[in-house]
C-alpha cells in the first residue's frame, strides 16, 4: 500500500470514529483517548503546580481537582479571601498545610513576576507546571469597544501570561524540562461575535504559545493550550463590556447549555497530565461546530448568516441577547 493511501485511510477513519462519537463526548478526540487510554491524574502526586487566577471558576476547580491527586501547589490571585478559601477546599480534598503556597498578586503588575517566581522555587525547591489561569471575559459590540479596553484586557489575557511564562521558560531550560499550561478559549480558535477584544486575545496567546512550542521542540518544555466552551461560572458578572471601567455585571443562566466547572477541571487536568498541545473542551454541540468554523470556514459562514448572529451568540449566553445594529 502506498504510504499517501494509507494516510489518506487513516484521516477517514479518525473522520468516521470522530463522528461517532460527537454526541457522547464533551471534547476533542485527543483529549477523549487520553481521559480513558492515557496518563492517570495520580501521576501528580508530588509535583509543584502553580495556579493564577485560582481564586473561582476554573482555577479554583483545577487546584480541588490536583489536590485530590497530591499535587503541592502555589495559588495566586488578587483576593487573599478568595484564596484562603479555596486553600481550605484543596485540604479537605487532601493536601496538607506544607503543600499549599498562598502567593496574592495582580498578576498584571508584572515588575513582581521575578520576585514572586523566586518566592515559589525558594519555597519548594522546584517547579514542575505552571497554569495560567487568570483572566477575562468580555461582551461588546465591536465598533463601540474604547481602546483603553483593548489595552487592560491584553494587559491581563496577554502580557502578563507572556512576562510569567517568559519566566518560567528560562528555569525550565535551565533545569532541563518543565510544563507551561495557558487556560485559553474556543474563541480563541474561532471568531467568537461580540467579544472583540477577548477573542482577539486568545487568538494571541494561541500564537506565542504555538511559536514557543515549535521553538524549543526537543528541549523536553512541554505546551499545553486548554480551550473550554462555555463553562458555569461567575465570569459574565466580571466580564469586559466596550467601555472603560465598566462591567457586564450579569449571571449565567440556570438554564444554559454549559459544562460544569469541575468537569472542565477535571479534563483540564487531564490535558495537563497527558501533556496534550491544545484540548478543546465543550458541552455538544460546541466542540463539532468548532471544528466546522476551523476547517469549513466558507460553510461555516453560510450557515451563521442562516441562522443569524444571535442565534449563535445564544450557544454562549441563553440570556444575553446583543444589538449589533
Amino acid at each position: 500500500m502506498e504510504l499517501l493511501t494509507l494516510i489518506g485511510l487513516i484521516v477517514v477513519v479518525y473522520f468516521a470514529v470522530y463522528v461517532l462519537l460527537l454526541p457522547m463526548i464533551d471534547c476533542d478526540l485527543g483529549l477523549w483517548y487520553a481521559d480513558n487510554f492515557g496518563r492517570r491524574l495520580d501521576e501528580f502526586k508530588g509535583k509543584v503546580v502553580w495556579i493564577t487566577g485560582a481564586s473561582s471558576g476554573i482555577g479554583e476547580f483545577l487546584a480541588v481537582e490536583m489536590a485530590k491527586h497530591g499535587a503541592k501547589l502555589v495559588l495566586t490571585a488578587r483576593s487573599v479571601l478568595n484564596l484562603e478559601r479555596v486553600k481550605g477546599r484543596c485540604l479537605e480534598a487532601g493536601c496538607t498545610i506544607e503543600d499549599i503556597l498562598l502567593l496574592p498578586c495582580d498578576i498584571t503588575d508584572t515588575a513582581k513576576h521575578e520576585e514572586m517566581f523566586a518566592r515559589v522555587v525558594t519555597h519548594f525547591g522546584k517547579l514542575n507546571i505552571l497554569v495560567n489561569n487568570a483572566g477575562r471575559s468580555q461582551r461588546a459590540v465591536w465598533e463601540t469597544i474604547e481602546p483603553e479596553v483593548d489595552r487592560e484586557l491584553f494587559d491581563l489575557n496577554v502580557f502578563s501570561v507572556v512576562s510569567l511564562s517568559r519566566l518560567a521558560v528560562k528555569y525550565f531550560l535551565k533545569v532541563g524540562k518543565g510544563h507551561l499550561v495557558a487556560t485559553s478559549s474556543l474563541a480563541g480558535v474561532i471568531g467568537a461575535p461580540f467579544s472583540g477584544s477577548y477573542t482577539a486575545s486568545k487568538h494571541a496567546l494561541h500564537g506565542y504559545y504555538r511559536s514557543l512550542r515549535t521553538e524549543k521542540l526537543g528541549k523536553r518544555i512541554s505546551v499545553t493550550l486548554i480551550c473550554p466552551g462555555p463553562v458555569f461560572s461567575n465570569f459574565l458578572a466580571n466580564c469586559f463590556t466596550g467601555k472603560h471601567g465598566e462591567l457586564f455585571g450579569q449571571d449565567v443562566a440556570p438554564s444554559d447549555r454549559r459544562m460544569t466547572t469541575a468537569r472542565c477541571a477535571y479534563l483540564s487536568a487531564v490535558a495537563i497530565i497527558n501533556k496534550l498541545d491544545e484540548a478543546w473542551v465543550g458541552m455538544f454541540p460546541v466542540v463539532p461546530i468548532t471544528y466546522l468554523l476551523v476547517f469549513f470556514p466558507t460553510l461555516s459562514k453560510w450557515i451563521a448568516q442562516f441562522v443569524g448572529t444571535k442565534e449563535i451568540m445564544k450557544l454562549r449566553d441563553s440570556r444575553v441577547v446583543m444589538d449589533s445594529s
